[in-house]
């Protein structure tokens, strides 16, 4: 920390800031929106703020980091930062990665001719008006750095006074970021990792063995076509980027769509859309048709680019049904899996195990395409492993999905057949 002298005004600012930082009222604030307070307060207390920038932690798939920005004229926004931002020149050649390295304060009085321009950010700052620029350190637990830096644009920059309002505030906002962050990257990782319908349950408290609640749902199982012998043929590194692909095409448009990814299931998928209480079944069983189209699409893009490369096309089988589940924690007493089980669930996954046996790509139950809007051709009935009596199958026209083709002889066994919307309502009563 830098060591200042103080005096009465700087006192008074301090005990201010202090009094502000400690409010509860705030306490459970997200972090934007404190640091956007926070540092509209500092300025306030007359702190020549131009610009704040924050760095922090994450774990996340995708962001190495999160940065924080506030300024003065536009307010604050987040910024992240990708994997592999460590590695370029605009980090390596950065006040930041000697902020990390180090945790030694960096300050550059750009007002002062004799200053010394050693980082490439420093022209930037100056071309805008920026007269002093400090980096700090934030210590967090676990030896964790992250880093603040303050810039100002009055002529003469920061008075001894304001610097050491900010130097001693530094433990407080330090903790006050640290806990921000880390519920951040909690509540990222169980988003990851349960999706985001599980992971708030879980955040909400939900987190006791056998804690759980029946709800309706149109439910989705999916599977890659060929796996086992992908799986045989493929270094490891070529299979895992496979499936990442693969899984990317079908996640992306359920979510997009209301659904919530709940597992993969090594080349398969398990989503449900979620029936509100009062809400119509079909709009759920509609949002799934939605996310299956959608799916096929990307698939489609991601073969063609296969396709140039020489590697087979990825196909998918996809099950379809309309029912019940038990949603909550499963497992032993120490690892849980929040997720769907019960009867429906043992259905949907029949389901997609007849659609390699029909050579169709997607097939619902009855209850579900009864529901939708969209017609579908009825396949009669079928046993399903598991499932008591035979049910009723319903198809996908495939020339209506991107990529796909009718098998052969499909046109012909369903001239005339009518589309779901009758035979459907008939068979699930």
């Amino acid at each position: 920390m830098i060591e200042l002298a103080g005096s009465g005004n700087r006192s008074r600012m301090l005990a201010r800031m202090i009094d502000w930082l400690l409010d509860q009222s705030h306490r459970d604030m997200p972090t934007l929106p404190f640091f956007a307070q926070f540092c509209e307060r500092l300025s306030a207390e007359g702190v020549p703020l131009a610009r704040v920038s924050a760095g922090l932690p994450a774990v996340h798939p995708q962001h190495f980091a999160r940065g924080l920005e506030w300024t003065r004229d536009s307010g604050a926004r987040e910024i992240p930062r990708e994997h592999g931002i460590q590695d370029t020149a605009l980090y390596r050649d950065s006040p930041v990665a000697l902020i990390h390295r180090t945790g030694v304060a960096i300050r550059r009085r750009l007002c002062d001719p004799a200053t010394p321009m050693d980082f490439p950010i420093l022209e930037e700052l100056k071309a805008d008006g920026i007269t002093d620029y400090l980096v700090m350190p934030l210590e967090f637990s676990r030896g964790v750095r992250a880093f603040i830096s303050w810039s100002s644009d009055c002529p003469n920059g920061f008075t001894a006074d304001q610097l050491g309002v900010i130097n001693d505030i530094m433990p407080i906002v330090s903790l006050r970021l640290e806990l921000r962050s880390a519920y951040r990257m909690a509540e990222d990782l169980l988003n990851t990792y349960l999706g985001q319908g599980a992971a708030q349950q879980v955040l909400s408290g939900t987190v006791r063995r056998g804690q759980g609640a029946k709800i309706r749902a149109a439910i989705w199982f999916s599977d890659l076509r060929d796996y086992t012998a992908m799986a045989d043929r493929m270094r490891p590194h070529e299979l895992i980027v496979t499936l990442d692909d693969f899984f990317e095409c079908l996640a992306r448009p359920i979510q997009d769509h209301g659904g919530e990814v709940l597992k993969f299931l090594g080349d398969g998928l398990l989503a449900i859309f979620r029936i509100d209480e009062g809400a119509e079944p079909g709009t759920a069983c509609d949002h799934a048709l939605a996310a299956a189209h959608a799916s096929f699409e990307r698939l489609h893009v991601l073969n063609q680019g296969r396709g140039i490369g020489g590697a087979p096309p990825l196909r998918v089988g996809l099950g379809l049904h309309l029912g019940e589940v038990i949603y909550g924690n499963i497992g032993a007493l120490d690892r849980l899996d929040f997720t769907v089980i019960g009867p429906a669930v043992n259905t949907v996954a029949r389901l997609e195990e007849l659609c390699k046996t029909l050579n169709l790509p997607v097939l619902a139950s009855a209850e579900f395409a009864a529901a939708a809007s969209q017609p579908m051709r009825d396949m009669g009935a079928h046993a399903l492993r598991g499932v008591r009596r035979p049910q009723q199958v319903f198809a996908l026209d495939p020339e209506s999905l991107a990529g796909q083709t009718a098998p052969s002889g499909m046109a012909a066994e369903q001239r005339g057949a009518e589309p779901a919307g009758t035979q459907a309502r008939t068979a699930a009563g």
